[in-house]
C-alpha cells in the first residue's frame, strides 16, 4: 500500500515479483480489495500470461477494457486499435489495474506503454516471477515478499488444516514433514 502513494496524484506503477507460490497474486488480490472501491474503475486480470498465451494480446487488450468501462463488447479487432482505444477512453479515468502473472514474453506495450494513456492517481500493479521484467518496464517501486520461515509454514499449515496456529501433538512431526516438503 505505501509503495502505491495512494493519496498521490501521480500515476504509479508497482511491481511484485518472487517465487513461484509465495504469495504475489495473494498480496496484489489484498491491495486490490482494499482500494478498489476508492477508484472509478478497476480490473483484475488474473493469470495475464496465460491469457495472453492461449488467447492472445487482443484478448487481453478486450478484458481491460471490458473490466474498465463495463463494456459488452468492447470492439478491439487488432492491437493497434485496443492502443487507441486504451489511450482516448482511459486517458482521464482513475483506474486501478492489477495484471497478475506476467512473464518475459507478454508484451505489456500495448496495454500500459505509457503513463498518460491512464488519468491521475491511477495505480497499477503488475505481479512476475522475473524481477528484470519490472527493470524494463521503469516501475516507479518492486517489492519482494520474503519466504516464511519454518515457524512460520507451520502455522500457516496448521490454521488451513487444523484450524489452529499449532498442529495437535500427534500430528506434530508429519506436519512438519509436509512443511519442509516445498
Amino acid at each position: 500500500m505505501k509503495l502505491l502513494n495512494i493519496e498521490s496524484n501521480d500515476i504509479r506503477i508497482v511491481g511484485i515479483h518472487g517465487l513461484g507460490g509465495i504469495g504475489k497474486t495473494t498480496i496484489a488480490r489484498c491491495v486490490y480489495n482494499t482500494i478498489y472501491k476508492h477508484v472509478e474503475r478497476c480490473s483484475f486480470i488474473a493469470d495475464a500470461r496465460e491469457t495472453f498465451q492461449t488467447r492472445g494480446l487482443v484478448h487481453l487488450q478486450s478484458e481491460l477494457v471490458t473490466n474498465i468501462l463495463n463494456l459488452v463488447n468492447p470492439n478491439i479487432t487488432s492491437v493497434d486499435k485496443g492502443i487507441n482505444v486504451i489511450k482516448q477512453r482511459l486517458s482521464n479515468k482513475k483506474v486501478l489495474i492489477v495484471l497478475d502473472d506476467m512473464d518475459q514474453n507478454t508484451d505489456l506495450s500495448a496495454i500500459i506503454r505509457k503513463r498518460d494513456w491512464f488519468g491521475f492517481q491511477s495505480k497499477i500493479i503488475i505481479t512476475t516471477r522475473d524481477k528484470h521484467r519490472l527493470d524494463i518496464l521503469e516501475v516507479d517501486r518492486a517489492y519482494e515478499p520474503k519466504e516464511m520461515d519454518s515457524d512460520q509454514s507451520l502455522q500457516l499449515f496448521s490454521n488451513h488444516a487444523f484450524k489452529m496456529d499449532q498442529p495437535l501433538k500427534h500430528y506434530l512431526d508429519l506436519s512438519k514433514d509436509v512443511v519442509a516438503t516445498t
